[in-house]
This record gives structure tokens, C-alpha cells and sequence, in this order.
């Protein structure tokens, strides 16, 4: 048997010789389809790749095997030989009762953990009778105002098997409480509680625009769940740092990966300041990832993100836990990229990101359903979803070896160059002095907007193609699609509910819990005790945020 041998740089002279003897002819008879071909980042790709391009990159040191440092193969072993990503599909609509139904019908069809999609005033700390909240009740997620709606949104669900993610932010530590009680409620041991809380207000304050406190008071109370969940919940994550949201906002797969990792030091190093050492909270850091259209340039970024991970946790904070620097990650596929022009073309687009997110390692995965660009899923809608996820996993063969397209000289390269421009953002945020006051003078926001206005810019000039908006248009579409619609009762059944919750609660005990949470506030204390304790006498969660807000005050983004 031959020995395989080692692959060989070509010299200037081999590269030379190819393109007059062979790619010159052949673009004599059919010259390329533009000048210049570029990701959906609008980076410029090259024609060829080859070993010249990862002359600067060392296997051992920048690549090594999966399971082992710098991780840049994924972080177990076996990759999904062992076990596959859990599929977390998320969900929320209307009423806590539906909801729960559609949990457990997901779960009937081979879903394997649960993810919460929150209305708009539960994001912003509102109640269903807030007038804050008037017309948006149950329309973009589960309303949840009390520990009554939260015991009815797990009705039947065991906490303590089942893990479950919650999209929250500003309030996130309000339904983490919430979500304690429950399980405390079921019986549940919350030291074998597993599962992720969103929690990462960053992001907020650059991208999604959901926030309630001022930025400084806000990292306390993230730093507030991780000192509390590490000595309680030892096995759920406090935070999910969340890129996802800054790609939809127009980020470009650069952006996406630098301004989330460094939101994620940003976590660290308040917590390393409040005194928490790191290995005892950095294991249960975890990171949300969106998987946009650009297949190859998002498998690169996930990789890149693992070894950036690795190498920031052990050489810029001393970790010296390997969990401390096993990035962990859930990803989304791109909402951004869905179009209401031709819709069932969107289970095609989610396929191929879900592919990517796949191939590029993730934790745990979410598939869009094709109509969530119209309007909240239907479940036939929500089952397509899923069944894509499983036929990823169990017909295409690309769970069965570790990191698959490891080696590939555009697959490396691109890594390479993701790693450098996110250290290149890293040096300019360290500049200003740390991701809190780069989101103060407006950086990262500013780079996000120009990127957002020249992608659409090249949509406009038909440079990047989108298929059935501004190529392969149709007059008509070719079938209507049904859509969910939340109907303005929604409103008047949680409000009677909470008018229910208010007359049957001990008043008196409502209001000392509430003092007390603001005291903690005030004495700049942990204030998850307090929260827990209002949560348990029924105060809501408008309550609980105004109690803060009249200690905090309210954030008014300035202009940039």
C-alpha cells in the first residue's frame, strides 16, 4: 500500500504556466459571467485556491483535530457521530395555552428541545394591559405578564428534562425567575436544570433596539445571573451572546462574528471585575449565530469563531477550564433572507443554511419556517421546518465524519480571513476602551448601517441576486399562501387573566417584595434573591421592571 503523499505549494511558475496554457484559452471562448464575484458580505472571491493561499497557516497550530485546542474543527471529538445538534425550533404565539400545545406538537414530531419566542411587551418589560402594549399582545410571540402565564406555558412540560432556550433580554432576569418557580413548582432540582437564556443586552443597545435600563445598570443585572446561576443552576447558560440579531440588522459575516465575540469578552471581563473567577462562569457562556445564504462564508465564520474563542479565552483572561474555551452555539437560519415574493423558494434557502450551520458545527440549530416572512408560522409550516432539519441529519451523510470539508483551500483561506478581521475590529474596540463605550460613541452601530446601505445598494443594481425579487420575477404569484393571524382577543384573555392574578394575590406581600427588590437595587446587591421572591407572591413582570426603572431610570439612545 502507497504511502498518500504530502500536497505541494505550486510555484509562481506552475500558476503561471496553468493560466497561459489553460485558463487563458478557455476564457477566449467564454468569458466569466462578471468582473468581480463577492460573498453576501460583498467580499471579492478569487477563481482558484490552492495550498499557496494557506501558506501562512500551520495544520497543528491554526486547524489541529476536533475536540482539542484551538477547536477550530468543533469541540467534541466525534463531531455528531456521537450525538447530532439538539433541534430547537423556535416557538411562541398568542396565548401561553397555544403555545404550549405547539411545543408539544413539535416535540410529537422528533423536536428535541424547545425554544421561547416572547411578544413585543414581554421583550420591553411590558403587561398585556400595559397601553404600551396595545396591538402587539400575542402577535410576535407568547404574552407572558405573571408566574400564571409561565406555569401554563410548561403545563405538562418536565423542566427538569426537557432544556429549553428563552429569547429575552432586558427583563431576562425577571423570567428567569419566572421560569425557577415553575420548575421549583414541578419539583424540579434547579441544579440539574439545563437550558440558555438569551440575556445579552449588548446586542440590544447595537442592533435589536429592545432595552429598558441605561447600558451600565443593565451589564450589572447580566453579571447579576451569572454569579447567581453558577452557584444555583450550575448547568444552564446565563447568556447566549447574540450575533443573529446583528446580521439581520445588515451586518456583514465580518461584523456578525467580530461584534459578538467581542460582546462576549465584554461579558467576561464585567464578570471577572465583579470578582467571579472565570472558570467558575465562562463554561456556561453560549453564542447564537445566524446562517445566512453565503454557504461557504458562514462555515468559516463559525470556525473561525471556535479558534478566535479558544485562543481570547486562554491567552487575554488566563482560563485554564478547556470549557472555559469550547465555544458553544445555537444558530438561527437568516429571517433577513426570506422573501414574500414567492414564498415555498424559502424552504430551498433554509435548507442550504441549515446545511452550512451543520457543516459548520453548531450545538443546536432553528429552521425558519417559509412563512415567517408574512406573518408567525402555521404548523404545517413549522413541521417543514423541522422534517428539513431531519433530513439534514439522517438522509444526506453529513453528520457521519468530523468537520468535512476541514482542508479545503477556500474553506481555510476564508477562515483565516474572518480570524484577521475580527482581531482587526478587537484592536479599534480595545481602543475606545471596551465594547460599552464603543456602543456609547456609536461605533459598531455605524459600521452595521453602511454595511446594510451598500448591500442594498448592489440588490438595487442587480449585483447581488435575489431570486424572485429582483431575478426570476412573476407577475402572479404561483399559489397563495395561508398564513397564522392573532386576532386581537389574545389581548382581552390575557388581560382578564391578570386581572384575575391581581385580585386573588396577597397585595401587602406584593408590595414588601417589591421594596425589597428596589433596596437590593439601590444597595447595588444581587438582585436575582429579590426577583425571585417578588415572582413567587405573583408581582408581574411590569411591576418588576417599573420597581428597577425607578432606580435605574430608562435608556433614550442618542443620536449618532
Amino acid at each position: 500500500m502507497s504511502k498518500i503523499k504530502q500536497i505541494t505549494t505550486p510555484d509562481q511558475e506552475m500558476v503561471e504556466r496553468w493560466e497561459r496554457e489553460t485558463l487563458e484559452p478557455a476564457l477566449r471562448r467564454m468569458p466569466e459571467r462578471k468582473e468581480r464575484f463577492e460573498t453576501v458580505s460583498l467580499e471579492e472571491v478569487n477563481r482558484l485556491y490552492t495550498p499557496a493561499d494557506l501558506a501562512e497557516i500551520d495544520f497543528a497550530r491554526d486547524i489541529g483535530f476536533p475536540g482539542e485546542f484551538p477547536y477550530t474543527r468543533g469541540i467534541h471529538p466525534t463531531g455528531y457521530r456521537g450525538k447530532l445538534w439538539t433541534m430547537r425550533q423556535f416557538a411562541g404565539f398568542s396565548t401561553p395555552e397555544e403555545t404550549n400545545a405547539r411545543f408539544k406538537y413539535l416535540m410529537s414530531q422528533g423536536q428535541t428541545g424547545l425554544s421561547v419566542a416572547y411578544d413585543l411587551p414581554t421583550l420591553m418589560g411590558y403587561d398585556a394591559d400595559s397601553p404600551m402594549a396595545e396591538g402587539e399582545v400575542g402577535k410576535c410571540g407568547v404574552s407572558v405578564s405573571s408566574l400564571a402565564d409561565m406555569e401554563i406555558l410548561f403545563d405538562g412540560i418536565p423542566l427538569e428534562e426537557v432544556t429549553v432556550s428563552q429569547t429575552i433580554n432586558a427583563p431576562a432576569f425577571v423570567l428567569l425567575a419566572m421560569y425557577l418557580v415553575v420548575a421549583e413548582k414541578q419539583g424540579a432540582d434547579w441544579r440539574k436544570i439545563s437550558g440558555t437564556l438569551q440575556n445579552d443586552i449588548l446586542k440590544e443597545y447595537i442592533a435589536q433596539k429592545e432595552w429598558i435600563y441605561p447600558i451600565r445598570p443593565a451589564m450589572k443585572l447580566v453579571i447579576d445571573t451569572f454569579e447567581f446561576c453558577s452557584e444555583h443552576v450550575p448547568r444552564y447558560n446565563p447568556i447566549s451572546v447574540s450575533g443573529y440579531h446583528i446580521r439581520e440588522a445588515g451586518a456583514t459575516a465580518l461584523q456578525e462574528l467580530a461584534f459578538t465575540l467581542r460582546d462576549g469578552i465584554e461579558y467576561v471581563e464585567w464578570g471577572v471585575r465583579a470578582g467571579l473567577p472565570v472558570d467558575r462562569f465562562a463554561p456556561r457562556i453560549s453564542f447564537f449565530f445566524n446562517a445566512h445564504n453565503d454557504f461557504f462564508e458562514e462555515i468559516a465564520k463559525y470556525r473561525a469563531a471556535r479558534k478566535i474563542w479558544a485562543h481570547v479565552m486562554r491567552e487575554r483572561f488566563g482560563a485554564q477550564d478547556p470549557r472555559s474555551m469550547t465555544l458553544r452555539f445555537h444558530t438561527q437560519t437568516a429571517g433577513v433572507s426570506l422573501t414574500v415574493q414567492q414564498p415555498l423558494n424559502n424552504i430551498v434557502r433554509v435548507a442550504i443554511q441549515a446545511l452550512a450551520a451543520v457543516l459548520g458545527g453548531t450545538q443546536s440549530l432553528h429552521t425558519d419556517a417559509y412563512d415567517e416572512a408574512l406573518a408567525l408560522p402555521t404548523d404545517q409550516a413549522a413541521l417543514i421546518a423541522l422534517r428539513t432539519q431531519q433530513i439534514i441529519a439522517e438522509e444526506t451523510g453529513v453528520a457521519n465524519t468530523v468537520d468535512p470539508l476541514g482542508g479545503s483551500y477556500f474553506v481555510e483561506a476564508l477562515t483565516k480571513k474572518m480570524e484577521d478581521g475580527a482581531y482587526d475590529y478587537f484592536a479599534k474596540i480595545d481602543e475606545m476602551g471596551g465594547m460599552v463605550e464603543a456602543i456609547e460613541k456609536g461605533f459598531p452601530q455605524r459600521e452595521i448601517q453602511e454595511s446594510a446601505y451598500q448591500y442594498q445598494k448592489a440588490v438595487e443594481r442587480g449585483d447581488q441576486v435575489i431570486v424572485g425579487v429582483n431575478k426570476y420575477v412573476m407577475e402572479e404569484e404561483p399559489m397563495k399562501v395561508d398564513i397564522l393571524v392573532i386576532d386581537e382577543s389574545v389581548r382581552d384573555r390575557q388581560v382578564a387573566r391578570l386581572e384575575q392574578v391581581r385580585a386573588r394575590r396577597d397585595g401587602g406581600r406584593v408590595a414588601r417584595t417589591l421594596d425589597q427588590l428596589k433596596r437590593a437595587a439601590e444597595r447595588g446587591e444581587n438582585i436575582m434573591p429579590a426577583t425571585l421572591e417578588a415572582v413567587r407572591a405573583y408581582a408581574t413582570l411590569g411591576e418588576i421592571c417599573d420597581a428597577l426603572r425607578d432606580v435605574y431610570g430608562v435608556y433614550e439612545e442618542p443620536a449618532f
